[in-house]
């Protein structure tokens, strides 16, 4: 009886062991007291300046980089990267995933809002009529296809400006990229670009908290011989 009321006491010591090494692997040790000042800026600035060459390199390409590169690969690569880092820092496995999903996110979404943005400053309006009006179930928006403009391709889709109750025939404005780079996409309403705009700045604020939140929690006292 003796023999397994120690057992017993030996298991209940070793949980909070256990317990707390599964919320050093998940979520960092953290093993600091105070404010963190050296490890709070290394992650500001990790976070900074990967989310600065994620959405840099999207308009650069698209502006005039290669047009391979137009769909984020490099800002991938660039996210590839940092996730790396993080797993040398040993950071919490929880915060990497999260810092990985954002910065995917954030890759894919920066190139949308460069090709407004260039559109903009470089693209001409053309008239275009409307083929056929369809309903895409998969998005809940209309999609048009248009013909009768040399610099489009017969059959295009567009969605921008496109509603159900555009009719067959009815003129389109596309507006187009001189270079060819960017797709064609309808003419965009005033606020829809600022609202791009906005949701790529609140996703990048997003990026860069997870990834200081990463690097503050990776601290560990044997890590180190001075203060945090």
């Amino acid at each position: 009886m003796r023999a397994i009321r120690q057992g017993t006491a030996a298991r209940r010591s070793a949980a909070p062991g256990l317990a707390e090494h599964l919320r050093s692997v998940l979520w960092g040790p953290a093993e600091f007291i105070g404010i963190p000042g050296r490890l709070l800026a290394e992650g500001l600035a990790v976070g900074g300046a990967t989310a600065v060459v994620i959405v840099g390199s999207a308009f650069a390409v698209m502006w005039g980089g290669p047009r391979g590169l137009v769909t984020g690969e490099l800002g991938l690569t660039v996210v590839a990267a940092l996730v790396l880092y993080l797993m040398v820092l040993r950071a919490g496995r929880v915060l990497i995933g999260l810092v990985a999903v954002l910065g995917a996110c954030l890759a894919f979404m920066a190139p949308d809002v460069a090709i407004g943005v260039v559109l903009q400053q470089r693209g001409r309006v053309e008239p275009a009529r409307v083929a056929s009006v369809q309903a895409e179930a998969e998005h809940g928006r209309s999609v048009c296809s248009v013909t009768d403009i040399d610099a489009v391709p017969a059959g295009a889709e567009v969605w921008r400006g496109c509603a159900e109750s555009i009719w067959v025939g009815e003129t389109q404005p596309l507006v187009l990229h001189p270079p060819g780079r960017a797709p064609t996409p309808g003419v965009a309403t005033p606020g829809e670009l600022r609202g791009a705009e906005l949701r790529l700045a609140a996703l990048s604020v997003l990026f860069v908290g997870g990834c200081t939140v990463a690097v503050v929690r990776s601290f560990r006292l044997e890590a180190t011989s001075g203060g945090a």
